[in-house]
């Protein structure tokens, strides 16, 4: 049997009384790209956070190729994470970040170095390289970020909504970087509000809503499952997470002022 490289069974995630993750289930392939989607509050983040081994859920399974994180280092060192809300050492500039990232990784400096400037060209950071992150603006902040989850070339990706701050050229070398990845054996959980990023870019999507698993598989799958022949993602999406019914009345009421 193939080894998965992601294997939730149960997941239960909850703050206090409020339960934001309920008995989710769901497995990532290797070399795929497993598109997390949800409407906001549906428990996306809080699973990614599992995920990424940063948030201890209530109760449930969780496995990084095979492994829990009952062996935390060793299955960290597995993931690449990039967390909704990027937090960095403002004090410090991208090449002391990068440095820092590399020297807890203990990545040796004949390897890293070489992929880390490969990076920072494709993201056009190097003018910005020896500027304090405080004074980054929010896309170059978000691409020390990448590079940083990036570095240690990780088996697995986990972003959550990745291409947030980013240009437009910056989230095309993105698409295409996750892409690869997942060509050469990778595997990608990403989480985005983008429905047409996510229908190109996604060997499967899960569609998480009031913290379960509402729908699982290709666009295709999803298509059969709502009876929606030609329906795009976004579509299927609204009725999936039932929120479909009102919207064209919504609509119309905002025409008519």
């Amino acid at each position: 049997m193939e080894q998965l490289a992601v294997k939730v069974e149960g997941l239960v995630v909850n703050y206090g009384s409020f339960i934001a993750v309920n008995h989710a289930s769901f497995s990532v392939r290797n070399g795929e790209i497993y598109g997390l989607l949800g409407p906001n509050g549906a428990g996306k983040t809080s699973t990614i956070k599992v995920l990424a081994g940063v948030l201890t859920p209530a109760s449930g399974k969780v496995e990084i190729l095979g492994k829990s994180f009952s062996n935390e280092v060793a299955t960290k060192s597995q993931i690449g994470y990039v967390p909704e809300e990027v937090v960095l050492f403002d004090s410090l500039t991208p090449r002391e970040f990068l440095e820092f990232a590399s020297s807890i990784r203990r990545l040796e400096p004949d390897t890293v170095n070489p992929r880390l400037e490969k990076l920072t060209s494709a993201f056009e950071l190097g003018q910005y390289f020896d500027t304090p992150i405080a004074a980054l603006s929010m896309g170059n902040k978000q691409k020390v970020a990448i590079i940083a989850a990036l570095l240690h070339d990780p088996k697995i990706l986990i972003f959550d909504e990745p291409l947030i701050g980013l240009d437009a050229r910056s989230s095309k070398i993105l698409k295409e970087l996750v892409t690869f990845h997942a060509k050469k054996g990778g595997s990608v959980v990403f989480s985005t509000h983008i429905m047409e990023i996510a229908e190109k870019l996604c060997t499967r999507v899960g569609i998480i809503n009031k913290g379960e698993i509402a729908s699982e598989g290709t666009v295709d799958d999803l298509r059969k499952l709502v009876k929606s022949a030609e329906g795009s993602l976004e579509d299927i999406f609204l009725k999936v997470t039932e929120q479909e019914t009102g919207m064209q009345d919504i609509i119309r009421a905002l025409e008519s002022e």
